[in-house]
């Protein structure tokens, strides 16, 4: 007689199942609204949008400083002090909040990947329960066809 392996059952495999979570959902109520400022800044930071943005600021400013009549201009060519000065504010203001913001990203990258880690050992071993199941199936079923043959013998 052929002897069966242990397996689990679907019931023992229903009672140890955790109840789904969606990692994004929770990473997103446990951030402060200052942190979800800084995840803001650096989605927005990051866009063709925001270049543009800056860009035309740019072209703007240092052509009207360089174009426009002598009277009207306010950061005179071609030191661009003040252009200067607002652009490494914003550059200095924007890199902690861009580093902040990468920092929280980066542990909801870990979390999904921790919970897909969970996920796959869990179907892992839910697939290991099947093939168990179809390799007992299977010495069952040859145990009755070598019965059957031996009874057709006969």
């Amino acid at each position: 007689m052929i002897e069966l392996k242990q397996t689990k059952t679907l019931a023992e495999l229903r009672a140890n199942k955790k109840p789904l979570r969606n990692v994004a959902i929770v990473h997103k109520e446990k951030l402060s609204r200052l942190e979800k400022s800084a995840v803001w800044i650096t989605d927005h930071v990051g866009t063709m949008g925001f270049f543009l943005i800056i860009l035309l600021w740019t072209v703007v400013w240092l052509g009207w400083n360089m174009i426009a009549p002598v009277s009207m201009r306010f950061d005179p060519y071609p030191g661009f002090v003040l252009w200067l000065f607002i652009s490494n504010m914003v550059q200095i203001f924007l890199m902690p909040l861009i580093m902040i913001g990468q920092n929280l990203q980066s542990a909801h990258a870990d979390a999904r990947a921790e919970a897909d880690f969970e996920v796959n050992t869990k179907a892992e071993e839910e697939i290991e329960t099947i093939l168990q199941h179809l390799e007992n199936q299977n010495a069952l079923i040859l145990e009755i066809l070598n019965k059957i043959e031996a009874n057709t013998k006969i």
